[in-house]
């Protein structure tokens, strides 16, 4: 990269969206600015996930990414397009993400290849189609800033410490968020009024993080706490938590960054491309099932086939193996 990328250009990344993905760039983003510390790193994301991205030592500035109207499509736009970048990196790999890069004019621009990218037509925008091998997105988002000259490389993602937000118990708590973002990756509701009944036997509390909309429809859960806060207060509610008990959504991926303890319960998504990583939190899966990322609204079998006395066992081994918590 010495011909085309200097120590005190820009670098502009695009990772737009959703909450997990953001998680998974993060050790990929921070590779590059400590291989170029005197360069200004510039994050390209939704205004909702910020939070995720609040005091960042890796990242010098957001450009928000807004399609909530013309107008503020249009000043994202602009942002982009008097930039210049001499290196941009869209880590998501969509005909939208690439065309945003795109308007920045870069100098080099990378992205996936055909195999990899999630929209194979949006590598005709990119000067440089990096193919990766890592089954797990962040081993490929390395990969990808290696391929464009980052040498320093971190596969530790920075969290901000979020805000407390909402009621938390005063005692120890297991913290779940139970739903994602499709219904065929999720657990049976009626498992978690059971494994809360199951946890209070070994003095742990259960307590689910869900949206205000949502707490409507489980109040009648006697086991189960109910929690509802913001990205920040969810941050601050799993850094204080004992462990987790996770699918294949954000939430999850929030805590194995955060090194948690717990459980994850993975159904018909592939846990060796987008599972917990780090190895603080142990996968559930049944046997045999076939991979696929096809959105469903209904419960897939295999999440049916994960029993509560499953999950209650190895949360509770995942916990006893975890190291000591300095309070």
């Amino acid at each position: 990269m010495a011909s085309v990328f200097g120590q005190n250009d820009t670098i502009l990344v695009i990772r737009i969206g959703a909450m997990g993905d953001i998680i998974h760039a993060l050790p990929a983003v921070a590779s590059l600015k400590r291989s170029f510390p005197s360069s200004k790193l510039v994050w390209l994301v939704a205004q909702r996930w910020t939070p995720l991205l609040a005091g960042n030592p890796f990242i010098d500035d957001l450009i928000l990414f807004e399609r909530s109207g013309i107008g503020a499509l249009r000043s994202s736009w602009q942002s982009l397009r008097g930039m210049r970048p001499s290196l941009a990196i869209d880590f998501q790999g969509l005909v939208q993400s690439a065309i945003a890069g795109r308007a920045a004019q870069p100098r080099v621009f990378f992205g996936f290849n055909r195999a990899v990218a999630r929209e194979p037509l949006a590598c005709v925008f990119y000067t440089r189609r990096i193919a990766v091998t890592g089954p797990h997105r962040i081993q490929r988002n390395i990969q990808l800033v290696k391929a464009a000259g980052a040498s320093q490389v971190s596969h530790q993602a920075w969290l901000p410490p979020g805000d407390d937000d909402g009621r938390l118990p005063s005692g120890p708590f297991v913290l779940t968020s139970p739903f994602a973002g499709w219904t065929s990756k999720q657990w049976p509701m009626e498992c978690y009024e059971l494994l809360g009944q199951r946890l209070k036997k070994e003095g742990l509390e259960l307590v689910a993080n869900v949206s205000k909309e949502k707490a409507s429809e489980l109040a009648h859960w006697k086991h189960v706490r109910l929690h509802s806060s913001t990205l920040s207060g969810l941050i601050a509610a799993t850094r204080r938590a004992e462990a987790v008990v996770g699918l294949d959504s954000g939430p999850l991926h929030l805590a194995a960054a955060l090194n948690k303890p717990g459980v994850a319960l993975f159904g018909p998504t592939d846990p060796r491309q987008t599972g917990p990583f780090g190895g603080s939190i142990q996968v559930i899966r049944a046997a045999n099932i076939e991979t696929t990322y096809k959105r469903d609204d209904r419960l897939h079998p295999s999440m049916m086939k994960i029993s509560v006395e499953q999950v209650s066992e190895t949360l509770l081994n995942s916990l006893a193996a975890a190291p000591v918590r300095n309070l």
